[in-house]
């Protein structure tokens, strides 16, 4: 008790000063409403700063629950964005199923999707890898295309693999001709650019000019016949005179190969069937050939 009356002795005219000052201010705020307004502006703006300190310090200590609900937000969303691409997936493969009209000429083959998941551009024989294998039907000797254009031919086939032989191989031979037109040459890929091939062989009665349309010529069991290949670019130097050599740009850009259809020809075993014992007749014996 004595330590108060002493600390009030002490500091008693700093006391008095302050109740007098108190007092002034009361009496000026309350009874002047541009003071009152004044005080009532600054009293705000000075409790804004302090409840945006606070505001800052408890968001900084809340920063854990923010985060976490922002991953399970996030993870929530990926599993739409994974939901809506396979969605978008199987749309997509149902109208390449529907990309190729069915007609007359082509109602004996069939086409299954699949996916390249492996290709080279750049090696002097190319091959490109599908998902698709016997599995799903795939065989040894079916063709192969995309959106554009030709791939290439089915020639080894595992469980749930293929691999084709690409377009881009100096081993694989397209059989083509000019759109509209009868003549048909042999198309065969230079080496070069992965973007042009050669067309050989045309006739020399053929008419075409830069621009042209180059398609399947349907003289294959492999491809359809009138599937875009490329577009003429000009004559290219050949090696015989008696018929003319196009280079050709092709359709498909094997650099972005994705989505692919494999072509199923549902007569391909009676054909081969047919063309064995039609080679079987020619290689018998003349003699056994006329007792018959």
């Amino acid at each position: 008790m004595r330590n108060v009356l002493n600390f009030l002795l002490r500091y008693s005219s700093w006391i008095v000063l302050a109740f007098f000052v108190a007092l002034s201010c009361i009496m000026l705020f309350r009874r002047n409403p541009y003071q009152h307004h004044v005080l009532l502006t600054s009293a705000n703006a000075f409790s804004g700063g302090v409840y945006s300190a606070a505001s800052n310090v408890t968001g900084y200590f809340n920063l854990r629950e923010i985060n976490e609900d922002l991953q399970r937000r996030t993870a929530s969303l990926e599993a739409e964005v994974v939901s809506l691409r396979a969605q978008v997936a199987s749309y997509r493969n149902a109208i390449l199923q529907d990309s190729l009209a069915v007609n007359p000429a082509t109602s004996r083959f069939k086409f299954i999707i699949a996916n390249a998941i492996n290709n080279s551009v750049s090696h002097p024989y190319n091959y490109v890898t599908i998902d698709k294998g016997s599995a799903q039907g795939i065989r040894p000797e079916m063709g192969v295309m995309d959106q554009n254009g030709i791939v290439g031919v089915v020639n080894v086939v595992s469980k749930n693999y293929a691999r084709v032989i690409s377009l881009l191989n100096p081993n694989f031979r397209l059989s083509c001709k000019v759109h509209d037109g009868d003549a048909f040459g042999s198309l065969v890929w230079d080496g070069k650019n992965p973007r042009e091939a050669i067309l050989e062989e045309l006739p020399k009665h053929t008419k075409f000019r830069k621009g042209d349309t180059i398609v399947t010529s349907g003289f294959s069991t492999v491809f359809p016949e009138g599937i875009p290949v490329g577009v003429v670019m000009g004559r290219a130097h050949g090696n015989d005179d008696n018929f003319f050599t196009l280079r050709i740009r092709l359709l498909t850009d094997f650099s972005a190969l994705s989505t692919v259809k494999v072509i199923s020809n549902t007569d391909l075993v009676e054909i081969r069937k047919l063309e064995a014992e039609s080679e079987a007749d020619n290689t018998a014996d003349p003699r056994q050939n006329g007792q018959k």
